[in-house]
């Protein structure tokens, strides 16, 4: 089926007062950081002057001279200055780091911007962001911008700290061996591949250098060359360097519509943002609420909002436990129903999934937590994966961007990380964070899902597994979109970490025996 026309994408999320504070209060944080360090950054560039000269070397390798260049994040301009560019342009959010740069080279023009909102007036040969991504709030809305600047030849090259080496360059960042960030998105070449194809670009190649012992005193000698090339001594490798062109024309977008479901039970405090802060996506935005016996009155708010919103915003409610008044058969209903765990959990949040997509009147279907952990400005980028083509299945991931504090118990976050790990081993595709409650889907591959539902079982507890599990099997395109995750701010967490981890265990055996196992058989038929 072909598209009539072309359709517009998502429209650019607009961000609640408690995001712009955020924003403004992290950029200004930010900006007084560098401020605060700048007339010391010539110092940090002689103590690590074979991490600096081998950035030099590498990116003099990829950019001739006399090209226009724009640097994203360039400090005191020593980077830029080398590339020698015919026309220069360095942008850094720090005031006095521009100062600084417009000082040394004077043949080169510097200025005060964002790199997620900035606007460098044109084109460029080459555009650069050495070590920014790993501080950015918003990766995505930098290569945003960055299409923006491109022309059909234009390159992107991007470096990046080794995220495999998190806890070791903390330590020599606290030690005083390297300039220490204002904050660090430990992000991986996968990740990062993944991010560029949903801005529109194309990896042309990506590698590694650099041992560790280059920010080590006197034996920064053996960190290059042809040793840090070596198998398995890569992997200790600090700088991951990624090579990218621009994509022309942008894929077509098919005219959609969407339903948000969002699962909730006591989640008063919370129904006036959901839908306050709900960005419109495609064609028609549609908000289904989904309650699961609620006591705190989190129904009647959604009522009164509502009709408070009629004729602005779509807006619905239905029961995931219908009341005793509304039942067809009030008897069943009775308390002699089944009260064992497993049966409850049937009643949880990938129950409420389950019967808000079946409700849903949208062609892609999305999930939103009604704590808001995950802010609803995050949803369009789900969207526009899905309604570009680029993707057939949108996993959240909450493990890219730092945390807010108290966003996620220590505990919490390793069994994140253990199963990802193991879904990503058993399902075959890369999948950073398995337990993340947003992702999206067309409506007609859930449908494929949900018949196919019979070969896992429905014990799980929160929808996550179910519908990765489904979407494997269907072999759907499974694609990570970061998320900056929050900590709630109103309402109890629904989660028991024991309980749930072991029915997450007991569906890890099903899939390990519906995947792993019937693959292997196969092959030794």
């Amino acid at each position: 089926m072909e598209p009539a026309r072309p359709w517009p994408l998502a429209e650019p999320a607009r961000p609640g007062p408690e995001q712009w504070d955020e924003a403004g209060e992290f950029k200004a944080q930010v900006r007084a950081h560098y401020d605060r360090l700048a007339f010391g950054r010539d110092r940090w560039y002689r103590r690590n002057a074979a991490y600096h000269a081998y950035l030099e070397r590498a990116l003099q390798a990829l950019v001739p001279a006399g090209r226009s260049v724009l640097e994203l994040g360039c400090a005191t301009g020593s980077l830029l200055a080398a590339l020698r560019p015919a026309r220069g342009l360095g942008i850094d959010l720090s005031p006095a780091m521009a100062e600084l740069a417009r000082r040394a080279h004077p043949q080169l023009a510097f200025q005060v911007q964002d790199a997620e909102t900035f606007d460098a007036g044109g084109t460029f040969d080459f555009i650069l962001a050495s070590d920014l991504v790993g501080e950015l709030l918003d990766i995505a809305a930098m290569l945003e911008r960055v299409q923006a600047h491109c022309h059909d030849g234009t390159r992107l090259i991007l470096t990046f700290h080794n995220p495999a080496l998190e806890g070791l360059l903390r330590v020599a960042q606290r030690a005083g061996l390297t300039m220490p960030p204002a904050r660090q998105n430990w992000i991986g070449p996968s990740d990062l591949a993944g991010m560029l194809e949903l801005a529109d670009f194309a990896v042309e190649s990506a590698r590694t250098g650099l041992l560790l012992p280059a920010l080590l005193p006197r034996l920064s000698r053996i960190a290059d060359g042809p040793l840090s090339r070596a198998p398995g001594l890569s992997y200790a490798n600090v700088v991951n360097l990624v090579l990218a062109r621009p994509l022309r024309p942008r894929p077509r977008v098919w005219p959609l519509s969407c339903t948000v479901v969002v699962p909730c039970r006591n989640e008063v405090l919370n129904v006036e943002a959901v839908v306050s802060r709900m960005p419109s996506m495609g064609t028609h935005t549609e908000i289904l609420f989904v309650d699961g016996a609620s006591s705190d009155g989190t129904c009647e708010r959604i009522d009164e909002v509502r009709r408070r919103v009629r004729g602005i915003r779509d807006v619905r409610l239905i029961h995931q436990v219908p009341s005793p008044a509304s039942a067809p058969n009030p008897a069943a209903l009775a308390p002699s129903a089944p009260e064992s765990p497993v049966a409850m959990l049937r009643l949880g949040k990938g129950d409420a999934v389950r019967k808000g997509f079946e409700a849903a009147r949208g062609d892609v279907l999305m999930i939103l937590d009604a704590d808001l952990t995950v802010p609803p400005e995050d949803l369009p980028r789900f969207f526009d994966a899905i309604a570009s083509g680029k993707a057939e299945f949108v996993n959240g991931t909450r493990l890219v961007y730092p945390m807010e504090e108290r966003a996620m118990k220590f505990v919490n976050y390793l069994g994140n990380k253990l199963f990802s790990s193991l879904f990503t081993w058993l399902l075959g595709q890369r999948i950073r964070d398995t337990l993340c409650g947003t992702k999206a889907l067309r409506r007609e591959d859930y449908a494929r899902i949900s018949a196919g539902r019979a070969s896992f079982g429905d014990f799980d507890p929160f929808g996550d597994f179910d519908l990765l599990f489904g979407a494997a099997r269907l072999g759907l395109r499974i694609v990570d979109v970061p998320v900056r995750y929050r900590r709630r701010r109103a309402g109890v967490s629904k989660v028991r970490v024991v309980r749930h981890g072991l029915l997450l265990l007991a569906m890890s055996a099903v899939a390990f025996r519906r995947f792993k196992l019937a693959r292997w058989s196969r092959a030794w038929r």
